[in-house]
This record gives C-alpha cells, structure tokens and sequence, in this order.
C-alpha cells in the first residue's frame, strides 16, 4: 500500500436507543442521504416487531437476528502459479457485520410487502427465526467454504 490505512470514523450512538449498530444499520440502509427518513423507517420495523413479539424486546430481536445472519468463512480467490484457486478464510469481527447488514437490507428490499418499514421487519422477524433469504444466503456462503 502506498498510502497509510484509512481512519476508523466514530459513529454517533443512535437518539432513541443509544446504540452505535443501529446508527451503521440506518447508514446503509438510507438513500440519497436521507437519514431521518431511514431514522423513520428502521423504528417503525422496530415498533411492528415488538408488536408480533411481546416477550422480547424489538432491540435484542434485531441484534439476535443479526448474528444469526453473520457468516463465520467466506471464499478469497487466491492466485498461485498461473491458477486463481478459491481458499476458505476467517472473516474479521467488522466485515462480518457490514456483511449481515447488507444481506438484510438488500433482501429487505426484494420482499413483496407495502412500506419498506414492513419489508424490514419480516426480513428481521425471518432473520430472528432463522429462515429467510439473508439465513440462505449466509448458508450458501459457508456451504462454498466447506
């Protein structure tokens, strides 16, 4: 590298929870920068959810469901002699979380509900339960480490 590494930015904890995760969630979650209307549609999911589930409480439903959507290995392509072989490796702590959170959100996304605040809280309700298509895709990444 020619350069020196890039800074860690800190991240404001979020106004209603005081969470820094739920502050990187709505950063990838938001469009065209707007942030409050992210703001709005990630509590809204959240508010549905603890809605559907009265014996816990909508933070820790999220939090599980997104480690149950991290994935432990992942394939890098490694170039030896003239061949690319595929290598299982480790994944380190904060590729893992950027990972599950864009499995969730993309997934999220592609779901047939009204609001985008609905799609979020099935895909994290399914993520919680560990079903869905973000839990197949973390399945499908290990599947080709193995």
């Amino acid at each position: 590298m020619r350069k020196k590494r890039a800074k860690k930015r800190i991240l404001l904890p979020d106004p209603k929870f005081g969470n820094t995760t739920v502050t990187r969630f709505v950063n990838n979650l938001m469009l065209d920068g707007k942030k409050s209307t992210a703001f709005k549609v990630f509590y809204n999911a959240l508010n549905s959810i603890a809605e559907k589930i009265q014996d816990e409480e909508a933070l820790v439903v999220f939090q599980k469901a997104l480690e149950n959507v991290m994935p432990h290995v992942e394939v890098r392509s490694r170039r030896i002699g003239g061949a690319t072989f595929q290598i299982p490796m480790q994944i380190r702590p904060a590729r893992k979380v950027s990972m599950a959170m864009s499995w969730m959100i993309k997934f999220a996304r592609k779901r047939n509900e009204k609001s985008m605040a609905e799609k979020l809280a099935y895909e994290i309700l399914a993520a919680y339960k560990e079903e869905g298509a973000s839990i197949k895709k973390k399945t499908e990444v290990h599947r080709m480490a193995e």
